[in-house]
């Protein structure tokens, strides 16, 4: 059995679950999801729901109980731990909330980590990171520790971190979470754009309504199955006995 060939990310009959004690807690429940390749899909619940297990198992960090998890045409869920390792160095760039950017290592080694751990020469490696860099607006931060960075900066980073290595799929669990207002829309600015230009699939975690409207799609978690968002509906007018209207 294989994936179908338009779809980056398809999960079928994915249950997650765990024991306590004789009692079995349901976090995922028959969960289907289809993700063509190019989409920006937004997830969004409420804390406890899933979001993230939903992210580690379509990341290969974790396995589904009951359920296949494919990533183009490969069951990911059938991999062994070693294949899973060298499947997520090619195909899976992560961006997280607290970026995860080693304090001691420029923007540039920072970014070149994730290539380390592939079979290229140094001036390969430069060629990649300077591109990734170029890419998020850093080339000329690109000798710049963490720590003289701003926030939507180290961001980037992470960004060209999840880039570098030119994944099928990124992975973003709550990018903005820890941005204010103006440097969150420049982060949400620049994945759109990615998405676009470089016709990325990007899965983006969100408590954000604002962020996740910026996706093409928005999907919810409710009682571990996922729903499509509902367009806001308009309130109504009503009109008193009279003709006068009131809101």
């Amino acid at each position: 059995m294989t994936i179908a060939n338009d779809f980056c990310v398809q999960l079928r009959g994915i249950h997650k679950y765990f024991f306590r004690g004789s009692e079995r807690l349901d976090i995922l429940n028959g969960l289907n999801l289809e993700a063509p390749e190019g989409e920006f899909l937004a997830l969004m619940g409420p804390s406890g729901s899933g979001k993230t297990t939903l992210l580690n198992l379509i990341a290969g960090l974790d396995k589904p109980s009951e359920g296949e998890v494919w990533v183009r045409d490969q069951c990911i869920s059938a991999m062994s731990e070693s294949q899973l390792a060298r499947w997520r160095t090619r195909n899976i760039g992560f961006v997280f909330q607290f970026y995860h950017l080693l304090p001691v290592l420029t923007a540039y080694e920072n970014v070149e980590l994730p290539l380390l751990l592939l079979p290229l020469s140094a001036a390969q490696r430069r060629q990649q990171v300077e591109t990734a860099l170029e890419l998020v607006g850093l080339q000329d931060r690109m000798d710049h520790r963490p720590g003289q960075l701003s926030g939507g900066q180290q961001q980037r980073v992470g960004i060209a971190r999840a880039l570098v290595t030119d994944p099928a799929l990124i992975l973003a669990d709550e990018p903005t979470g820890d941005l204010d207002a103006r440097s969150a829309e420049e982060i949400l600015d620049l994945m759109a754009e990615l998405q676009r230009s470089l016709q990325k699939t990007i899965i983006l975690v969100t408590h954000d309504p604002r962020a996740a409207a910026r996706a093409d799609r928005i999907l919810h978690l409710d009682k571990g199955r996922l729903v499509d968002s509902l367009p806001v509906e308009p309130t109504p007018v009503r009109r008193s006995p009279r003709g006068s209207t009131r809101e």
